[in-house]
C-alpha cells in the first residue's frame, strides 16, 4: 500500500475541476455527465466501504449525485473537485449510517498510539506479506472486519491515494485523528494477518 505525499493540488487540477463545474452551471450538454463518469468509481469506493450493502450503495451513490448537481453552486475552487464530491458521498453514507444507529467506528486511537501515529505506517508493508492472491483475499476480508470509519479512511488514504489534509476535509476529522485511526487500522491488520497466516508481528 503505497504513501501518497501531502502536497498541494496543482493550479491545473484545480483549473480543469473550475472549467468542467462551470460547464455543468451553464448547462453544457454532458457536462454533468462527466462529472458523474470522472468520480462515480470514487463515489462508490466511499460508500460502500460504509455501508457494504449493494442496494444501499446504489441508492446512496445516486443520492450523491443528486446533491452535488443540486449544491455544485457552492463549489468554489480552492481545493480538487475530488475532495468536494467525496466530502459529500462520506456525509450521505454517514447519515445513512447514523439512521440505522450503526456506530461507524471503534471506541478512538488512545492517546499514546496517537503519538506514535505522526508517522502513519508502523513500517509494516501489508502489500509484502500479502503477494500470493490467497494472501490478498486475507486481506480484503481483514479490513471487511474494520469497523466503517476505518475501512474508508483506509480506502481514501490507500486507494484513492488522497493526503492527509485532503481525507481530513472530507471527513471534517483533525489530521492527527486520521492518522492515529490509519496507525490503528494497519496494526488491527497485522494482528488479524498473524492469526490466520502466521505473518510476523
Amino acid at each position: 500500500m503505497g504513501m501518497p505525499d501531502a502536497i498541494a493540488p496543482d493550479d491545473a487540477t484545480l483549473h480543469a475541476d473550475h472549467a468542467l463545474v462551470t460547464a455543468v452551471l451553464a448547462g453544457t450538454p454532458g457536462a454533468f455527465e462527466q462529472v458523474v463518469r470522472s468520480y462515480q468509481g470514487l463515489c462508490w469506493h466511499i460508500v460502500d466501504r460504509m455501508v457494504r450493502h449493494p442496494d444501499d450503495t446504489r441508492e446512496l451513490c445516486q443520492e450523491t449525485f443528486l446533491r452535488v448537481h443540486q449544491s455544485l453552486h457552492q463549489y468554489r475552487g480552492e481545493r480538487p473537485l475530488k475532495a468536494w464530491i467525496a466530502q459529500v458521498a462520506y456525509s450521505v453514507a454517514k447519515r445513512h449510517l447514523e439512521r440505522r444507529r450503526i456506530p461507524i467506528a471503534d471506541n478512538g486511537p488512545d492517546g499514546q498510539m496517537h503519538a506514535a501515529a505522526e508517522r502513519v505506517s508502523d513500517g509494516f508493508d501489508l502489500e509484502t506479506h500479502t503477494s500470493t492472491q490467497e494472501d490478498h483475499a486475507l486481506l480484503h476480508a481483514a479490513i471487511e472486519a474494520l469497523p466503517p470509519l476505518q475501512r474508508t479512511l483506509l480506502t481514501l488514504y490507500h486507494l484513492e491515494e488522497m493526503p492527509i489534509a485532503e481525507i481530513a476535509s472530507v471527513t471534517a476529522l483533525a489530521e492527527g485523528t486520521i492518522k492515529s485511526h490509519l496507525f490503528r487500522s494497519r496494526r488491527q491488520l497485522r494482528q488479524i494477518l498473524h492469526a490466520r497466516m502466521g505473518v510476523t508481528a
